[in-house]
């Protein structure tokens, strides 16, 4: 303890040799540099932990991103004093023997993960999120209560980063278009706003904030999906032309409904989205009695696609329809005689479109020589006669003249009158002695036909 009476040069004395004392000890380095671990020099699997041990408290204490670059500095350092120490190996055949270098390397592996935890957040993160808002916006179909709740969360997702950034947007409410651009004009205001992870983190965490909002907000708005079918249903009108409930199923007695007012959306809408064989049925069946009136591009198109995997109500409903789309689809099938059923419903079907381009292939059908069965041949001459083409004349008049089948003749004999000129006509009229009775009254028909198309005296 001084008395008053010391000398101040010795005091100024005793001053310079404490000041001495601390730098010959090296107390004049910072706090920090102190404080960094060092690797040992021969390092052992205790040492090493230990060394680790120290990083992690390191980054523990760490507040910066200049911090977190120290730590992973150091972890660089661990790992290549890992791959140099002679540690033991773990013996092979043994699964569970010590393995120190695998566990050291593990260890630091997860610090590592505990470094990327500790970083930003940055404005990066928040653009990534508005971006991710952005398409789930456009790309989602919202039912129409979901479509306003979504732009609700935007409007106030756009309102809540007003306060952190410059944002120049007013997005129209109802305009998914405007929406979809004010939050690109918020991703780009953060960029340009070039934000700091550590001095400006608590604009970052703000941002993140709402834009977890809008996230959870986007989450909550009711899409299509979200609805049952019969919501979409409901949705979409299909029960509107029920003033009752009555009938049961209603799907059902709305199908009847549509069919009668040729609602083919409606009918469509139900084959999409009830899924049974009940309904199924019943949708299909609406369609053939609906016949031409039912057809349309949408209706063809769902029709095709069935028929493409050979669904013969679908090929059958095309021929009531008489929708030539088809006929290039069905001409492949013409001559698949392992499947006669298939072919019968086909050579009808093409009947019915008139398709020119399958004479010939339906013509093929009729040698008796080939592989086509005499129950399915008599169709393909019958859908002959229902196309009506003069090309057919000759190999129905074969037919007629030479087939082993009465069947199949009567049928040539039939679809040459369909074609009904003098030439066909006359084919057939000359039969009427045959002792087959459906070739011969085919035959009398065909010369009523002349009779009645000769000229008048």
């Amino acid at each position: 303890m001084s008395n008053g009476d010391d000398d101040p040069a010795d005091a100024s004395e005793g001053a310079d040799a404490a000041d001495d004392a601390e730098e010959a000890s090296g107390a004049g380095e910072s706090t920090d540099a102190a404080a960094a671990p060092t690797l040992p020099d021969e390092a052992t699997e205790e040492s090493l932990n230990e060394y680790l041990d120290e990083i992690e408290a390191h980054l523990d204490d760490a507040e910066t991103e200049a911090d977190l670059d120290d730590v992973d500095a150091l972890l660089d350092d661990a790992e290549e004093g890992v791959a140099e120490a002679d540690l033991p190996e773990p013996d092979e055949d043994d699964e569970d023997a010590d393995d120190p270098r695998g566990d050291l390397e593990d260890r630091i592996a997860e610090l590592r993960d505990g470094v990327e935890e500790a970083r930003g957040p940055y404005a990066e993160d928040v653009i990534e999120a508005i971006e991710a808002a952005e398409s789930t916006l456009e790309d989602t179909e919202w039912t129409a209560e979901g479509r306003d709740d979504a732009a609700d969360a935007v409007d106030v997702f756009v309102e809540e980063a007003s306060e952190s950034v410059a944002v120049d947007a007013d997005p129209a409410h109802d305009d998914l278009d405007e929406l979809a651009a004010a939050l690109d004009a918020v991703a780009e205001a953060v960029a340009d706003a070039g934000l700091d992870p550590d001095d400006d983190a608590e604009t970052i965490a703000a941002l993140l904030d709402a834009t977890d909002a809008l996230e959870a907000g986007l989450d909550d708005a009711e899409e299509w999906d979200d609805l049952e079918t019969h919501e979409q249903l409901r949705a979409q009108g299909y029960y509107d032309v029920l003033g009752h409930y009555k009938d049961f199923p209603v799907e059902w007695a709305a199908l009847k409904e549509h069919e009668t007012r040729g609602n083919v959306d409606q009918i469509l809408l139900a084959l999409d989205s009830l899924q049974s064989d009940f309904m199924e049925r019943h949708c299909l069946e609406a369609f053939e009695r609906m016949g031409k009136r039912g057809k349309t591009e949408a209706s063809v198109e769902e029709l095709l696609g069935r028929a493409e995997k050979r669904d013969r109500p679908s090929i059958r409903i095309l021929g009531k329809m008489a929708a030539e789309e088809a006929t290039e689809t069905l001409v492949e099938f013409v001559s698949e005689d392992s499947n006669p059923q298939l072919q019968k419903t086909v050579f009808k079907a093409l009947g019915e479109i008139g398709a020119a381009e399958a004479v010939q292939p339906l013509a093929n059908q009729l040698d008796p020589e080939g592989d086509t069965e005499d129950l399915v041949r008599p169709h393909a001459a019958r859908a002959l006669g229902l196309i009506g083409d003069t090309r057919a004349i000759d190999p129905l008049t074969d037919a007629l003249a030479d087939d082993d089948s009465d069947d199949v003749r009567a049928a040539a004999g039939w679809a040459l009158r369909q074609i009904g000129t003098r030439e066909a006509l006359e084919a057939v009229a000359e039969y009427g002695d045959e002792r087959s009775f459906i070739v011969s009254t085919e035959a009398e028909k065909a010369d009523r036909a002349l009779d009645e198309s000769a000229p008048t005296a």
